[in-house]
């Protein structure tokens, strides 16, 4: 396997969890358009846009960092809200992350941290 295509499949693993997290969460077939344009999702009083928009400025890990320090794990859209981020993360391109000090591999285990703290831990041990 080479490396670009690593990268690839990882972030299609991601996409993928998101997708039946939220079946799981929801109970719905998840359609990203629909969620993406519903700014309804929140963490710690901050908007996931404004998460997306720290990401955007190279600010990942303190985005990271506070989702983390305030996400509330029984909340469901709340950890929607995570994986949605996760899932922006995982498209950000390998230079950008890497120019921020993140990587692919800090994103895929993120999303594992998730859904293990969110009670999905069979979903998580499938991307292991």
């Amino acid at each position: 396997m080479n490396f670009e295509y690593e990268k690839d499949y990882i972030m299609r693993v991601i996409k993928e969890m998101v997708r039946v997290l939220f079946s799981l969460l929801f109970g719905k077939k998840y359609v990203s358009v629909e969620q993406e344009n519903e700014n309804k999702y929140e963490i710690s009083g901050k908007k996931l846009n404004e998460l997306k928009a720290m990401v955007d400025q190279g600010k990942m890990n303190e985005a990271e960092n506070i989702l983390l320090d305030g996400i509330d794990y029984a909340n469901k859209k709340e950890v929607a809200a995570a994986a949605l981020f996760y899932q922006y993360l995982s498209e950000q391109e390998d230079d950008f992350l890497k120019q921020h000090n993140y990587s692919k591999e800090e994103v895929l285990d993120g999303m594992k941290q998730l859904l293990r703290n969110a009670g999905f831990s069979d979903l998580s041990c499938i991307i292991e």
